[in-house]
């Protein structure tokens, strides 16, 4: 079940609590308002202070069925141990990087951008683990600038496959997402590059002594993206060949003349935390944890430590390990929650006419042709002046063209969809409805947006558009479900794949299915599992477990036994944790820049579609425009009826 991680999330700091609370305080002064950001200053690039040491590789549970811990718990834990900057590198996606890039700043903790990413390459004589001809291994990345930014959410976009145009590629992107290691060259641009973990292709040769190969794979990193951007990563987690591998690597950076950097591979953001990675890397790869001991980390030591323990930790290797991540955060400057330059479409317009003048002129155009009577005209008149006074003082009238060419793409939809010999094409039934408080303007009357007279049913406007407005007016669109599906396709098709996206919705766990698969893999009988996970409601969260364990006489007597005990304690756990991506019921983002520089995007499930990587909390964080189109069923079955009445009764209802 996909829910807002706002109404999820158990462990937001008091920071976030207390804006929440003004949030909710304002909007019941101005209800569709949302009030603007406690301002944040500009990053300081050198404001670290003393810090010994920044964690530049950190998982969060967005790296989907492997980290365990959720953003809001990394910023908290990396506050409390004293860390001044802090990087995000999930694996592949940035589902969370807004979520996190927000929740940072609000804490006063300095957030980078990053990414690990799956790149693949030829195998060559010697790679044991080749398949298809091919070798995968990870790289981690970091956003300097803008452009380094801008090159992340393309290169995680190519690596989930939108380029790709036969959909037999796209699916296989799509659920297993790897990129060409070559591509890298053509997006170096703002990145700085760490030669990655243990499953880094030159951490893998220096293990197997092919260091000939190990250091042309360094020097071909260094002629892509300079050998001031390129970093030999080290990685100590107590785990066997540690230190070995990372003396090994020094000596290789050293013959290279690049540096060196310790991360700690962050999956957790503390100790306790790591029996619930385990669990989720045996439901990743649907089998128990005795089966998956070869995918699982191999101790509980990815765990986000302070900076003072890293530094001393790295030391032994290079006296600059832990030094050159402090310099490296100096470097990435880039800030997400302000730097991040999305921009609507420009509505297409006449040379010489304003946005404002041509919206005036289509609402004129319909004002005659809806209002007969001299007074419900002369209403409409003094109401239309206000409401585009309004719009021309909050800058939106480029906003409610958009709205419109929108519009007419849905009318094009809907004639092709219904067919012109069908009733319903007949009586000229609009392709959709607006609702919500959209339909109090006289402006979405006259475009279109809306069926619903304002001047007659005498509606006030001032819910959907205000002098104190801080946030862009909320206009949702039912529409049957062909229509909307038509509908879409056009979008695409209008402005480009690259330039428009579905928003995503993460499915989070609830108590039924963290109970199956959490059971599943403590191995607990099948049978067992299902009666549990029965006696909890469609709408139960995992933290209700222990409560409905010990109302359950059936289980009551379990609740101290090995593998139950195990699955009440993990199986809250997993609140607010996503289990996979999903599409929003209805929201879409078009951007008048690709969009993919903005966001990382793919395809979607549904052929034809396409579905940028963040939910509609960070979308709205990152002040997008969220066009909300609606399927509803009713409109579906409205429609159909009035071409049966037709087909079996001979009659045009006229609605």
């Amino acid at each position: 079940m996909a829910r807002t991680r706002r109404d999820q999330q158990p462990g937001y700091m008091e920071r976030w609590d207390e804006f929440e609370a003004r949030q909710a305080r304002a909007e019941k002064d101005t209800p569709r308002s949302r009030p603007p950001r406690d301002p944040v200053a500009p990053l300081d690039g050198d404001a670290l202070g003393g810090v010994p040491y920044v964690e530049l590789h950190a998982h969060s549970h967005y790296s989907l069925l492997e980290g365990a811990s959720s953003p809001h718990e990394l910023v908290r834990t990396a506050l409390e141990q004293g860390h001044a900057a802090l990087a995000l590198t999930d694996h592949d996606a940035m589902f969370g990087a807004m979520e996190f890039a927000r929740a940072a700043r609000e804490a006063g903790l300095r957030p980078i951008s990053g990414l690990e990413l799956t790149v693949s390459e030829p195998a060559t004589e010697g790679d044991e683990d080749a398949e298809g001809g091919e070798v995968r291994s990870h790289l981690t990345l970091l956003a300097e600038t803008r452009q380094g930014y801008a090159n992340l959410c393309r290169l995680s976009s190519h690596a989930f496959g939108l380029r790709e145009t036969e959909r037999r590629a796209q699916e296989a992107r799509r659920l297993d997402p790897v990129l060409p290691l070559a591509e890298l060259e053509q997006h170096a641009d703002g990145l700085i590059v760490l030669s990655g973990c243990r499953e880094g292709r030159i951490p893998r040769l220096v293990e197997a002594g092919r260091r000939a190969e190990a250091a042309a794979a360094l020097d071909r990193l260094v002629g892509w993206f300079g050998k001031d951007r390129v970093f030999v990563e080290l990685q100590d987690n107590d785990v066997h060949g540690d230190r070995p591998r990372n003396e090994a690597l020094v000596r290789l950076a050293e013959q290279a003349g690049v540096g060196v950097v310790g991360t700690g591979n962050v999956h957790y953001h503390e100790r306790e935390r790591h029996r619930l990675q385990d669990v989720l890397v045996a439901i990743r790869h649907n089998t128990t944890l005795d089966e998956c001991h070869a995918e699982r980390r191999p101790n509980a030591e990815f765990w986000l430590r302070s900076p003072r323990e890293q530094a001393e930790r790295f030391a032994r290797y290079h006296p600059q390990a832990a030094a050159n991540s402090v310099r490296i955060a100096r470097r990435c400057r880039f800030d997400l929650t302000a730097d991040l330059g999305y921009r609507l479409p420009s509505p297409p317009l006449p040379e010489g006419v304003t946005p404002l003048q041509e919206l005036e002129r289509i609402c004129r155009e319909r004002l005659g042709e809806r209002y007969r009577s001299p007074e419900e005209l002369a209403r409409a008149e003094a109401q239309l002046a206000e409401e585009l006074r309004l719009i021309g003082l909050h800058d939106l009238a480029g906003f409610f063209l958009i709205y419109h060419e929108i519009f007419m793409l849905a009318q094009e939809a809907a004639r092709d969809v219904r067919g012109p010999g069908a009733a319903r094409s007949v009586t000229n039934l609009p392709p959709g409805r607006g609702r919500g408080s959209s339909v109090s303007s006289l402006v979405c009357y006259l475009i279109g947006l809306s069926h619903i007279d304002p001047i007659h049913h005498r509606l006030f406007v001032g819910r959907f558009l205000n002098e104190e407005m801080v946030s862009l007016p909320d206009i949702d669109l039912d529409f049957p479900r062909d229509i909307r599906a038509e509908l879409i396709e056009r979008v695409h098709a209008r402005w480009g794949r690259e330039h428009s996206a579905l928003v995503a919705a993460f499915a989070t766990y609830r108590m039924r299915s963290a109970v199956r698969d959490v059971g599943k893999a403590l191995g607990l009988p099948a049978a067992e599992l299902d009666r549990l996970a029965g006696l909890a409601s469609p709408y139960d969260g995992p933290g209700q477990l222990p409560d409905q364990l010990a109302r359950s006489p059936q289980f009551r007597d379990r609740a101290e036994a090995r593998g139950w005990r195990e699955l009440a304690a993990l199986v809250p756990q997993l609140a607010g944790v996503p289990r996979h991506l999903s599409q929003h019921s209805g929201g879409m983002v078009i951007a008048s820049g690709p969009l993919i520089d903005c966001v990382p995007c793919q395809p979607a499930a549904m052929e034809g579609r396409y579905l940028c990587h963040w939910d509609k909390d960070s979308v709205d964080d990152a002040r997008m425009v969220k066009i909300d189109f609606l399927a509803l069923g009713m409109l579906s079955v409205v429609e159909e009826t009035i071409d049966l009445i037709a087909e079996g009764r001979g009659r045009i209802v006229d609605l």
